[in-house]
């Protein structure tokens, strides 16, 4: 399997250098240059398959060649048995052919588990063989610093730094990071917002000198195809689960940076028979914008109840993009300059939006209707929906094309983890999980920097390099 970047003015690599790299050296992001497809015969003889076992079939072409097979369904074994439901991603009723498909039975309590305990156990087995270590950065608006520290912390190769915005993300977030204990740990909170960190991420990734050429950096982020890759596998439990692929599927999907949805689009030209997939949005609605009124504009981002969302920049989009623009990496990189000096209104051909529409709709939720649709669901079913998964059943219900296939809502996380929203909704705040039953006791570790590159850089350069 080869790797190309959505640019088009990148090396191929392979699944180990792609894992290794984060953005491509054009600044695109990396896609299969084939996607493998399986056949309706095929999944179907998957279907009594646990979770394990089927995410070995998805998973083992994007990886062959680079990755031994006995070695991935060890990886496979080893991330999903510590999950806390022995079905790893459990589908919920909550209403006639409509679903919550629970993505937080993992360590963190959310569905980046899914792909970055994963993505810890690649590292280290890619890094190992090549006798290398590396430097992690990545930024959080909540879920994935604390997902990607429990799935590194084990690296023997592995420093890694994790930026989050500063007094913005929920304590039980903040306290799942600044908890964990290792040299090879360290949380960075940013005297600024999650675009801020993001922005540095990427400006680091594209100028690596602070690292003195004796380490690379390695992205965590939804950047990396890894992540995405490892999220197919949940569309495709959750479809067979319900008569897949003998009858279709619909998808809501809480999203701010695409990355959980775009693993829905991959699933769908796998082969996986995925009519429709519902953009669900905050108010920092740049996506909702973009599909309904071929809008793209960069607005000032507003600090909601759904901090997971909070992104004001969709770093994943660009890879719908690329599929839009028939792989023209040239015109996707005249677009994206276009899309990155957020100083106009971008708009898309016409022709290449309607492309978009016959499989995406979109719905931006605020704060009010989230809060209601909590306490609707609670009402009908007395289920209690974290705000993310609020947002993705009330677009699911506001965009639904066909009643009479499933709606499967991404259930992207715990809603212990949200305390404020639980208590506006006027619900207790549920017991966290035993296994972190302790968390608001034990000792936090972080720092907090100014959003400045160099003073951010400078400090993982003196911690990387103390010794």
């Amino acid at each position: 399997m080869k790797y190309i970047s959505t640019r088009g003015n990148a090396p191929e690599l392979t699944f180990e250098e792609v894992l290794l790299t984060g953005l491509a050296a054009d600044g695109g992001l990396y896609v299969p240059k084939e996607v493998p497809t399986f056949s309706a015969e095929e999944i179907a003889s998957w279907r009594d398959l646990p979770y394990t076992e089927l995410a070995h079939k998805v998973l083992y072409p994007f990886v062959e060649g680079c990755v031994d097979s006995a070695a991935l369904k060890t990886m496979l074994d080893e991330v999903y048995s510590g999950f806390g439901h022995k079905a790893v991603a459990p589908l919920q009723q909550i209403d006639h052919n409509e679903y919550v498909l629970e993505l937080f039975q993992g360590p963190t309590l959310a569905f980046k588990d899914f792909a970055l305990q994963l993505l810890g156990r690649l590292l280290d087995y890619v890094l190992e063989r090549r006798h290398e270590k590396v430097v992690i950065m990545g930024a959080t608006s909540g879920d994935t610093g604390s997902a990607a520290i429990e799935g590194t912390k084990a690296c023997r190769n592995v420093d890694i730094f994790i930026l989050h915005p500063h007094g913005k993300v929920s304590d039980v977030q903040r306290r799942q990071m600044t908890t964990v204990v290792g040299d090879n740990i360290h949380n960075i909170a940013i005297e600024g917002n999650f675009d801020d960190a993001q922005d540095m991420v990427k400006a680091s990734f594209g100028d690596q000198s602070f690292l003195r050429g004796e380490r690379k950096l390695v992205a965590v982020n939804s950047i990396n195809w890894a992540r995405i890759m490892a999220q197919i596998v949940y569309y495709f439990y959750s479809a067979l689960n319900l008569g897949a692929p003998e009858r279709a599927v619909a998808y809501s999907v809480p999203t701010g940076n695409f990355g959980d949805i775009f693993a829905g689009y991959m699933a769908k030209k796998m082969g996986l028979p995925i009519e429709q997939l519902i953009i669900a949005t905050n108010s920092n609605d740049v996506l909702h914008r973009f599909m309904s009124k071929n809008q793209y504009e960069v607005r000032p981002l507003k600090h909601t109840i759904t901090p997971s969302m909070d992104i004001a920049v969709s770093s994943n989009f660009e890879r719908l993009l690329f599929d839009l623009y028939d792989h023209d990496g040239p015109a996707l990189a005249e677009l994206m300059a276009r899309m990155n000096a957020k100083q106009d209104i971008v708009t898309l051909d016409e022709d290449k939006l309607a492309k978009a529409r016959e499989l995406f709709d979109s719905q931006a939720v605020d704060e009010n209707e989230t809060i209601a649709t909590m306490q609707q669901v609670y009402d009908e079913t007395g289920y209690l929906l974290d705000p993310h998964t609020a947002v993705g059943v009330k677009a699911a219900r506001d965009c639904r094309r066909n009643q009479q296939i499933p709606m499967i809502t991404l259930g992207t996380a715990h809603p212990v983890k949200f305390e404020e929203a639980v208590k506006r909704a006027g619900f207790d705040v549920p017991a966290l999980p035993h296994h972190l039953a302790d968390l608001m006791e034990r000792e936090e570790k972080l720092d907090v920097l100014p959003a400045e590159l160099a003073t951010v850089q400078g400090f993982i350069a003196e911690k990387t390099f103390h010794d």
